[in-house]
């Protein structure tokens, strides 16, 4: 990644969209009113997307995204469109992503000058998670909310969760973070696959930004290519129809609001020395910081994950106090979504307890 990126600075708002619609419940006789909302919310000093769809009469389920920086807002209708009937969905463009991003003044180029000035704290995008929690409690009339978090939006739901678990019914985490810095142990365990399957391509990579810690994002970026390759190479991928942008999404605005917070957050994320940007993800440590969880805990594991591997995530809930907690070890799933993860995750939702 370059020290600059380029970017246009968007001086328009989008506007808010914000509808009922009355459909058929299979299940009974008499219609309901779906809520659908889609809408900046005031957080903690900026506005940022919120979508808000299903049953009103139904609990709320807040899913937290990955990255940080990918919104999974252009996908849902596909992913999670099922569970309308029975909760209603909200999704989040977190801070320094998506539509969020854009939203909020960027420049036009990312500058060192202009990441020093705007960091991404854990400490703030927690608070920013309990504060929507709470305006969604009162907005939508409700006691609790299951809260659900994949990949980077694991270590932030377990942080939200640890800090206001009276806001929450359960916690549910998807390729959990424990620990995010990814070790010579671990690079040693990649290379020997790289060397296995006679890659050359893989070892030119993972010889020339030799082991971690990385001093640029840039060599961090190259690593996660690596693991992704080879995730990919021994799990089950999800239906190709799943990541197609929704219309709404699918344009230059977004897309560049899209591209521009992945790279801001990930640099957030993985810090730059170069740049002056400190590390998000080198404060974490679940094993350290988060053994004690006052809600449900559920825990979605593939077991051909490479980068939060099924490992780490077993020692941490094995060590894990809740009042309840459930481990999903799922084969030929690795880091992302496949059917297996949605699968398991609507068993889940569907079996937490909100009354």
């Amino acid at each position: 990644m370059s020290a600059k990126l380029s970017l246009f600075l968007f001086s328009f708002l989008f506007p808010f969209w914000a509808s009922a619609q009355g459909v058929q419940n299979p299940d009974n006789k008499f219609s309901t009113r779906q809520i659908h909302e889609e809408q900046y919310v005031p957080i903690n000093g900026i506005e940022q997307w919120v979508t808000i769809n299903g049953n009103p009469s139904k609990p709320i389920i807040l899913f937290l995204h990955g990255g940080p920086g990918s919104p999974i807002t252009p996908y849902i209708d596909v992913l999670y469109k099922d569970l309308e009937k029975d909760f209603i969905v909200v999704q989040w463009d977190q801070r320094g992503s998506g539509r969020t991003y854009g939203h909020n003044n960027p420049p036009e180029e990312l500058t060192p000058e202009y990441l020093k000035a705007h960091p991404l704290t854990l400490d703030q995008m927690t608070n920013d998670g309990i504060t929507l929690s709470q305006y969604l409690l009162q907005h939508l009339g409700k006691k609790k909310i299951i809260l659900s978090g994949t990949s980077w939006g694991s270590a932030l739901g377990l942080k939200i969760a640890t800090k206001a678990p009276e806001l929450f019914y359960a916690y549910v985490g998807h390729s959990q973070i424990v620990n995010p810095n990814f070790s010579t142990e671990r690079y040693a365990r990649l290379y020997k696959m790289a060397e296995d399957k006679k890659d050359n391509d893989a070892l030119k990579i993972l010889n020339t930004i030799g082991q971690p810690p990385y001093a640029s994002a840039k060599n961090s970026g190259l690593l996660y290519r690596v693991i992704k390759k080879y995730e990919k190479a021994n799990s089950t991928p999800a239906p190709g129809n799943w990541f197609v942008l929704a219309p709404e999404y699918d344009n230059e605005k977004d897309r560049k609001n899209r591209e521009d917070g992945d790279d801001y957050s990930f640099v957030n994320f993985v810090g730059d020395q170069k740049l002056g940007v400190q590390s998000m993800g080198a404060s974490i440590d679940m094993m350290k910081d988060n053994l004690n969880v006052k809600v449900p805990v559920y825990l979605i594991q593939g077991e051909e994950d490479i980068l939060t591997p099924k490992e780490m995530s077993r020692k941490y809930f094995d060590a894990l106090k809740a009042p309840k907690k459930e481990y999903f070890l799922l084969p030929k799933a690795a880091h992302g979504f496949n059917q297996s993860v949605v699968d398991t995750q609507y068993k889940i939702f569907r079996s937490i307890k909100t009354n």
